[in-house]
This record gives structure tokens, C-alpha cells and sequence, in this order.
């Protein structure tokens, strides 16, 4: 199997598994009770806090363990409409935010709040002018993404974040594709609140977190015991924060190294797909994009035609992002973008991970020349556009 949609999960490291496994079997105990057993669990648990905190510039007494990056980003958007909506009910996204971020969004417009939807250019970038413009005295919280994880695009969120200090509002990153990916540090971002997720990055499923700035006033988000400084009660999943801690002090540690590896596999097959395919187009910033993120649009076929075959060959993609890519909608992102639903529909996704090889992507572009062939072979359209500039 070759691997190629690391920005919907990863594999976990083998010395993240190394240092979770004794938090099943040996130290389990429960990290509220007073004994031995349970501070063991707790001690691990402040360690990690600790490791994460340091990665991104933060004190620990801001980390606040979650289940991942969706309820971070719920928690943090809803938290601050709660707690600041006497202030104003105005709140700034981008149209390609994760549905984490507008779904959250949607349903406070229920309740009462204005959300403007900022647009972007065609490689995916908010516009810095259009943002100010949108600003409000109500406005009391921006949320834009570190960086999108469909077509690997970065946002200006340092600059987002010097806007938004100087002008007293919240400001909000889903950091989930960016964590051990490129550098993210929240007092040079000037964030308040920032949203990750261990399996990203090589660590477990079903922990993440949500850095809130010290002076930030926002509520629970679950009742029922202190657990996270009263802010998210529940027993601690002790196994995943460890797990998450040392995923992060390992992505962190090697960023430089991994990334420059990445990037490298990342052109070439960039490189390759531009030369040997016609009618494609590369989406995304063509130098402000994640390391491991090809994004391509092939005309007249299908994303999910694409990622059925390409499984049959062995090679894992996505056509879109990976919590919508069961849905028949063209991707928000793209059509956020620009491009036109019918191509929209015919993107593919591929995120690589320094463990893929070139040997790996000669394989891919040899099968997709074989597929896209095929496909468009069976496509009207692309008949009738053949035909349309006398090629047939």
C-alpha cells in the first residue's frame, strides 16, 4: 500500500505507541485519585502539558487537553460567543475554514450572532484588506486556519493576529494541519486561542487541545468534576495525552529535517503530474502550502472515480478533505477558490509523509496517466471538448 492521505490521519510513530503503552497495562491508574497508582497518570499528564506547551510558545496552565481538533475548535468558538456576546455578536471566518469552524458558526447565526465569511483568492489567501474592512465594533472573535487541509494553502495568521491584538478582539487558529508541519507559536501569531490534534502528527486518535490565552474568560466546556482546571470535566485519557506529547516533541524536534524531505517529494511529483498530464491544475499557494500537500484538478473526470481506482492500484488518496469525502458536494474550498463546480469535482488530494519514497510517486503518476486515460476515454465531455479545438 502507498500511503498518500496523511492529512486525514497518520500513522502513529513507534516511540509515540513506546511511551503509551504502560498508561494501559501498568500505570492505569485514575490521575484524579490521590494514590499511587494515580499520580503516576497525573505526573505523565503535566509532563505532556508541558512538552506541548513549550512546542508552541505557551505556558502550560493554558493547554487544556480534548478529544481533538473538532471539539477544540467547537469549544472555542462557542465559548467565546457565550462569554463575550455582551460585547457584540460579530464574528469573522473564511469560506474555506474546516466544517469544524463554519458548522459551529452556522449554528450560532441561529441564535443571534452575524458571521462574515471572508473570500479568498484563487490560491486559497484571505485578503488582509478585506478583513479590516469587515471588522465591526461588535466584533468580538476572528477564526481563520493556520493552514487549509485540502489544498495545504498557509494564511498570513501573524499578520491576522497583530490585527486583530491592536483592536481588541479574539482571535481564534485551527492549527490542526499545521502542528509539526511548519512553525506555529502563539505569541509571534498574537493567537488568544489555537486548536491541534495528535493524529496528525504521528500520534493517537481521539486527543487534541485548545490553547487559550491566559486572561481569556470563556466557560466549560463539560460539567461534572475539575478535571482541566473545571474547563472540560472527565477522567483523563492518559494513554492519548501522553501519546500526544511525545508526537509533538518528535514532529517538533525534526521539523527543519521531515520538512525540507517532504517538500522535495512534494515538487517532484508536482513536477511530474504538470509534465506528463494535460488539462490539470495545481490548487493551492504554489510557495505558502504545507509540505506534504498536492492538491490537483484533472478535468473532465470524477475525484471519486480517481480515488476508487488508485485504491485498486494499492495508492490511498482523497478527493477532498477527509470528513466530507463521502459527500457528492463539490469541495467548499475549491469553489471558494474559484473553480468551477464541474472542476471541482475532479480534484484530488495527496499528502505525503517523509516515509513515502520517489520509487512510491513514480508508481502514482504511472497509474494516474493509465486512469485518467481511461477515464476521460468514457467522458462526453471531454470528447466534445476534443472536438471543440479539432483534435478529433
Amino acid at each position: 500500500m502507498i500511503y498518500l492521505d496523511n492529512a486525514a490521519t497518520t500513522r502513529m510513530a513507534p516511540e509515540v505507541l513506546e511511551a503509551m503503552l504502560p498508561y494501559f497495562t501498568q500505570q492505569y491508574g485514575n490521575p484524579s485519585s490521590i494514590h499511587a497508582g494515580g499520580s503516576a497518570g497525573k505526573k505523565a499528564v503535566s509532563q505532556a502539558r508541558r512538552t506541548i506547551a513549550q512546542a508552541i510558545g505557551a505556558r502550560q496552565e493554558e493547554i487544556y487537553f480534548t478529544s481533538g481538533g473538532s471539539e477544540a475548535d467547537n469549544w472555542a468558538i462557542k465559548a467565546v460567543a457565550e462569554s463575550y456576546g455582551h460585547k457584540g455578536k460579530h464574528i469573522i471566518t473564511a469560506k474555506i475554514e474546516h466544517h469544524a469552524v463554519l458548522h459551529t458558526c452556522m449554528e450560532l447565526e441561529k441564535k443571534g450572532f452575524q458571521v462574515t465569511y471572508l473570500d479568498v483568492d484563487g490560491e486559497g489567501k484571505i485578503s488582509l484588506e478585506e478583513l479590516v474592512a469587515a471588522i465591526r465594533p461588535d466584533t468580538i472573535l476572528v477564526s481563520i486556519m493556520c493552514a487549509n487541509n485540502e489544498v495545504g494553502t498557509i494564511e498570513p495568521v501573524a499578520q491576522i493576529g497583530a490585527i486583530t491584538r491592536q483592536r481588541g478582539i479574539l482571535f481564534h487558529t485551527d492549527a490542526v494541519q499545521a502542528l509539526g508541519q511548519i512553525p506555529v507559536h502563539v505569541e509571534e501569531m498574537c493567537v488568544d486561542l489555537l486548536s491541534a490534534s495528535a493524529h496528525k502528527l504521528n500520534g493517537p486518535k481521539g486527543v487534541g487541545m485548545l490553547y487559550i490565552r491566559e486572561g481569556v474568560e470563556i466557560g466549560a466546556m463539560l460539567y461534572g468534576g475539575t478535571q482541566e482546571r473545571k474547563r472540560r470535566a472527565g477522567t483523563e485519557n492518559v494513554p492519548g495525552i501522553v501519546g500526544f506529547g511525545a508526537a509533538v516533541e518528535r514532529a517538533v524536534g525534526r521539523m527543519e529535517e521531515k520538512a525540507a524531505a517532504v517538500r522535495h517529494l512534494r515538487d517532484y511529483l508536482i513536477r511530474r503530474i504538470e509534465e506528463e498530464i494535460p488539462y490539470c491544475r495545481l490548487n493551492g499557494h504554489d510557495r505558502d502550502r504545507l509540505p506534504g500537500n498536492v492538491n490537483f484538478t484533472f478535468r473532465f473526470v470524477r475525484g471519486e472515480s480517481l480515488v476508487i481506482l488508485l485504491d485498486m492500484k494499492g495508492i490511498c488518496a482523497s478527493s477532498g478533505s477527509a470528513c466530507t469525502s463521502g459527500a457528492v458536494e463539490a469541495s467548499h474550498v475549491l469553489l471558494a477558490m474559484g473553480l468551477a463546480e464541474e472542476d471541482a469535482h475532479g480534484s484530488l488530494r495527496m499528502t505525503l509523509s517523509e516515509e513515502n519514497t520517489v520509487e512510491e510517486l513514480d508508481y502514482v503518476v504511472e497509474q494516474l496517466v493509465q486512469i485518467l486515460e481511461k477515464l476521460r476515454g468514457m467522458s462526453s465531455s471531454y470528447e466534445a471538448f476534443l472536438a471543440g479545438k479539432g483534435e478529433a
